[in-house]
């Protein structure tokens, strides 16, 4: 049985196809390639009854993923924020699931407990947070703006004489959330799993960068009482421009309110000195929502919350069980913090990204994604009809074309059929625009000149089909 759980011949194939794609993923167009319906004519039959052959499945899962897989672990790859892997959060990511261990307490895995408390040490000093901050690792953003808010649900509320995890909501006072106009979409989603509603969300005006105008924030606050969370941001997702977070957080004081920054990508700003002042005033919040799967550049799923209040995180989130064997609070019990018992040990991976980055490769790579993003926008910019929407101030670049709708989509249509890089569309003050997002390691001068002319050529022929 023991030989059983080792098979040498089919981990080496796995390690083969996965050093196939890593060698070529360079060379091969960045979006996918197959359809739908091809991938499913490759891979859809009766299930087995007595089951394939391991490598034989392996082998068929390897065959499509040249042509089905999208290349956003390349350095062309700029759409939606997503960050590449460095290789040694690659490597722990293997290792990760070889071990295999249930990350919820620290029974199941004193390893992933004792990594995870590490990680969360150095991810409070490298961002400069209050260090008695307490840390979950979750799936993604979604899930970090989740747990915090619900944090942020359990405080405000008991400062009101209601406990929300034993009563729950109905009967309780009602909770004021107001977020940025342009609040990103998991904001929307965590209020509505909370139990707050999109419909009362309270919504603040921003001004022409995106960023939430504190002087109409201190005017709606003026205007609300009781129970009260601020929803800032810190990146929107189309310009990277951050709130105005000091004076956000003044206002928010006054009204012994709750701020909660969203923060999936721009958090990571804190880390440079060249973009700390963008994010001036951010340690003066309450919760911190980020991914370390955007700009810390590990491997999906990997999103970090972070609550100055240990004990509303705590409440919010853990759960107790006879059969359970829960530690009194010296060794960590990661259930305590994220909304998972049984999860991935996600601790593994930011643990190795940021001892081998250490805080000058992460200031680094800060920066160097920041100059890519200038980068784009001063090649684009060149050509006449091409316009910059917006301020390049971290990794986004937010690009219009002859200021037509119809020539900006098209033009995004075909560079994503193109294959030199991939790129997204985006509404931006109803206006259709392409948004371009620099989190990859890898990419290189060369990358963004190369994709900047794949641009250029896609405007020309959309200009003159």
């Amino acid at each position: 049985m023991r030989n059983e759980l080792f098979d040498e011949a089919l981990l080496d194939r796995a390690r083969d196809h996965a050093y196939e794609f890593l060698r070529t993923v360079d060379e091969r167009p960045v979006g996918a390639r197959a359809t739908r319906d091809e991938l499913l004519a490759a891979l859809r039959m009766p299930l087995p009854e007595t089951g394939d052959d391991p490598a034989a499945v392996i082998d068929a899962l390897a065959a499509q993923a040249s042509a089905g897989t999208v290349a956003c672990v390349g350095p062309r790859y700029f759409g939606f924020v997503i960050g590449g892997s460095i290789p040694v959060s690659l490597a722990a990511d293997w290792l990760t699931s070889t071990w295999d261990q249930n990350a919820g307490i620290f029974a199941t895995s004193p390893l992933s407990s004792v990594v995870e408390d590490v990680a969360r040490e150095w991810v409070l000093d490298l961002l400069d947070l209050p260090r008695e901050s307490s840390v979950g690792l979750v799936t993604g953003c979604q899930m970090a703006n989740f747990t915090c808010l619900a944090a942020a649900r359990n405080a405000v509320l008991r400062r009101a004489g209601w406990d929300v995890e034993l009563d729950g909501l109905q009967g309780a006072p009602r909770v004021n959330v107001i977020v940025g106009a342009e609040a990103h979409v998991t904001i929307h989603t965590s209020l509505r799993m909370l139990g707050f509603g999109l419909r009362h969300a309270l919504p603040v005006p921003t001004d022409e960068q995106g960023r939430m105008r504190a002087d109409a924030l201190r005017k709606l606050l003026e205007n609300v009482s009781g129970p009260t969370i601020v929803c800032a941001q810190a990146g929107n997702v189309n310009t990277g421009s951050v709130d105005p977070m000091r004076e956000i957080a003044a206002a928010v004081r006054e009204h012994d309110a709750w701020m909660h920054v969203d923060a999936a990508f721009g958090l990571w700003g804190r880390a440079s000195r060249k973009t700390r002042a963008l994010l001036d005033g951010v340690e003066l919040a309450d919760s911190w929502a980020t991914d370390a799967h955007k700009w810390l550049n590990v491997p999906y799923d990997n999103g970090i919350c972070i609550v100055r209040d240990a004990q509303a995180h705590r409440a919010a989130m853990t759960v107790k069980a006879a059969y359970l064997e829960q530690t009194s609070g010296v060794e960590r019990d990661q259930v305590d913090w994220s909304p998972e018992f049984s999860r991935r040990a996600r601790g593994f991976t930011v643990y190795a990204a940021l001892r081998t980055l250490g805080r000058q490769g992460l200031e680094e790579l800060v920066d160097r994604c920041c100059a890519r993003a200038r980068l784009m926008a001063e090649c684009l910019a060149q050509r006449h009809g091409v316009r910059i929407l917006t301020d390049v101030v971290l990794n986004q670049v937010l690009v219009r074309f002859n200021d037509s709708d119809e020539i900006t989509r098209d033009v995004i249509a075909r560079v994503q059929r193109d294959g030199t890089c991939w790129l997204a569309g985006t509404t931006w003050h109803d206006k259709a625009a392409m948004r371009i997002s620099f989190s990859n390691w890898a990419t290189s001068e060369e990358d963004v000149r190369r994709s900047a002319d794949a641009i250029l050529k896609c405007l020309e022929a959309a200009r003159h089909p």
